[in-house]
């Protein structure tokens, strides 16, 4: 097969405690967009959120399980350990400003591969990071810039990244027992895609990961279309590694597998998007259901918490 390049990440989705709290948090705090609000395919007792931007972009969309008695969740390797904002310099600096005004906690600036960063946690503690870029962009945060994969042994995860999805190498720093392999969709303006990087970090630090309340529970890369995708599960597939079948998700087409290091992997397709029982000006507002529950929509309203966006 020819080399084929992936088209950064699709979203991110991770394990939360009480819904409200993290709605009011993500929309609040980190100025997101609440542009879904439907419940888990597995435990329709449970809510999924979907925040982005304003118009729900693939690459801006982060979405929680909020399990209200969930236990904690502890990073460690073969799993995602944080997702990170891009942000201009003027905005980097505004958000400084605005979250020091609002006696927000957050530690940084810090440097990575050149690059100022911040770092908040989320209501679960769960990282949520801020990284200037070069360029420009609106006041709020528009899209990811990275996610950091914690494994304890890069090679294996760096050669699907490489050899599969066509990213290369871009960066490699080693600081206070912490090894960190920077990786990025390549070719001629690739860069300017959203979420175009992932980082391979490897820690001296003895942790267990643990799924639960402030963990990420997969990371989803971006597919154009059915097409694709299905075209990705084959290059995956001849590559050795079991992938699921195509998985309708209502908003988009799914398949799922472990990549070598252990973390959940996703590819998701663009189509059909948020919009497809909401319009864009109402994304968000209303409860939406899949239609195998749509029957059941009435308990399902009582077993599920009220929310305020």
């Amino acid at each position: 097969m020819t080399q084929k390049r992936m088209n950064g990440l699709h979203h991110v989705t991770a394990i939360s405690g009480p819904p409200q709290a993290n709605v009011d948090f993500f929309t609040k705090v980190m100025q997101q967009r609440l542009v879904k609000k439907t419940v888990n395919f597995d435990d329709p007792g449970t809510y999924h959120l979907y925040y982005g931007n304003e118009t729900a972009d693939p690459g801006t969309i982060l979405t929680f399980f909020p399990f209200a008695n969930a236990g904690p969740g502890r990073p460690g390797p073969g799993m995602a350990s944080a997702y990170a904002y891009a942000l201009g310099g003027s905005e980097f600096e505004a958000w400084i400003e605005r979250l020091a005004d609002d006696g927000l906690k957050f530690d940084g600036p810090s440097e990575r591969f050149g690059q100022r960063v911040i770092k908040l946690a989320d209501p679960d503690g769960a990282k949520v990071e801020l990284v200037e870029v070069d360029g420009t962009a609106g006041p709020t945060l528009d899209g990811f810039h990275s996610v950091t994969l914690q494994l304890d042994d890069l090679g294996p995860t760096q050669r699907l990244l490489t050899d599969v999805f066509g990213y290369e190498e871009v960066g490699h720093e080693t600081s206070a027992g912490e090894e960190r392999l920077r990786l990025a969709v390549s070719g001629t303006g690739r860069q300017d895609i959203r979420g175009a990087v992932v980082d391979l970090m490897r820690s001296d630090a003895a942790t267990v990961a643990q799924q639960g309340a402030g963990s990420i529970h997969h990371v989803a890369f971006r597919a154009l279309d059915d097409a694709d995708q299905l075209d990705w599960r084959e290059r995956l597939l001849s590559a050795g590694l079991q992938v699921t079948p195509v998985i309708d998700r209502q908003y988009f087409n799914a398949i799922y597998f472990r990549e070598p290091g252990g973390v959940l992997f996703e590819i998701a397709t663009d189509p059909p998007g948020f919009t497809r029982d909401e319009d864009l000006a109402h994304l968000g507002e209303a409860l939406k259901l899949p239609a195998q529950y749509e029957g059941s929509r009435e308990s399902i309203e009582r077993a599920l918490p009220p929310l305020v966006a």
